[in-house]
């Protein structure tokens, strides 16, 4: 059996690297030498997680150290939410546990969403591809081209992601680390535009957060449901199962990984559009009901299909006791009645 190499992510660090010592030149505070530095560490833990298997928490340390790069930097400074929930000014510690929490998110998100081949190319193309737009038309060039290089990255690896097995690989978590590292660089500077660069966009600037939680719905919204059935088993969130959405469209749905994979890239972009419509009229609380809406839609949906080794347990100690009460019935009509 032909074993499918798991390193297509060190040609994205490679690209990346080149890239960035050419577009330097683009940035207005340096952001390209505190880039490196946290590439260079999550390349290093990813490629020995593909090689021997890591513990979660030694990743979550690099994560942690590569993210400590990019929130010293003053472009990412988020100073205020613009109106959103009524919030304007915030104080820098608070920005600095906001910015920490949504690049751990981000990253972790996306690299559990690397479950079958195609998945995460795609939706990381349909993510590149809207935060490329909105930094065009914010004139920010050095993360349009970042956002760019990256998608030509991705592109060029689909190919071979959803080629016949003999020439399959996968970007392992060297590559959907730098990829989920990457994109919550681009969330972060998308939230910390200044108020005039928000002017060219079309959309409400109140609506900016809920804009980003749409942009990246598939991978928090299925990272959201995987870690809350894990730690209602009383399981580690990072323990692995089938109950990703990928999976349950594959397991229950007899789709291939092709079909899923593009059927949620679809989704993501048509989800973004919506919003972007809505956003630009719809001021919080509207927007904010649509997507909790969707959510507790998809979220019920989804409850129904439920790989849990104690969900299988429930379901097997339930058909035992409708067997036995369905048994005991069988026997009082057939045991002999007194005369």
């Amino acid at each position: 059996m032909k074993r499918t190499p798991t390193l297509g992510g060190v040609s994205f660090f490679y690209t990346l690297i080149f890239a960035l010592f050419f577009l330097r030149v683009w940035c207005d505070h340096g952001e390209a030498m505190y880039l490196i530095p946290g590439l260079t560490i999550l390349f290093i833990i990813g490629l020995k997680d593909d090689l021997v298997v890591l513990s979660p928490y030694a990743k979550l340390i690099a994560q942690v150290i590569a993210i400590i790069f990019v929130i010293s930097n003053e472009s990412f400074t988020i100073y205020s939410l613009n109106g959103f929930l009524g919030i304007d000014d915030i104080p820098i510690y608070i920005y600095y546990c906001i910015a920490g929490f949504i690049m751990l998110t981000i990253i972790n998100a996306y690299n559990l969403i690397d479950g079958i081949d195609g998945l995460a190319a795609i939706v990381g193309i349909v993510i590149l591809i809207i935060y490329a737009t909105i930094f065009y038309m914010t004139k920010e060039y050095f993360f349009l081209l970042i956002s760019l290089t990256l998608n030509g990255c991705l592109i060029a690896f689909l190919k071979f992601n959803l080629s016949p097995s003999r020439q399959k690989i996968f970007m392992g978590d060297t590559g959907s680390l730098i990829v989920g590292f990457i994109i919550s660089i681009l969330t972060l500077k998308f939230l910390a535009l200044s108020p005039e660069k928000y002017d060219d966009l079309p959309f409400l600037m109140e609506n900016i957060p809920l804009i980003a939680i749409s942009i990246l719905i598939v991978p928090l919204f299925d990272t959201a449901r995987v870690f809350t059935i894990r730690l209602a088993n009383k399981r580690s969130p990072f323990s692995p199962d089938r109950n990703h959405t990928h999976h349950i469209l594959i397991d229950y749905f007899k789709l291939s990984h092709r079909k899923a994979s593009f059927i949620i890239g679809g989704f993501n972009l048509a989800f973004v559009y919506l919003f972007i419509i809505l956003g630009s009229a719809s001021y919080n609380f509207w927007l904010a009901t649509v997507l909790v809406v969707t959510v507790i839609i998809l979220g019920y949906f989804f409850y129904r299909f439920d790989y849990s080794f104690s969900n299988i347990k429930r379901k097997i100690r339930f058909r035992r006791k409708v067997d036995n009460v369905k048994e005991k019935g069988k026997n009082i009509i057939n045991s002999p009645k007194d005369n």
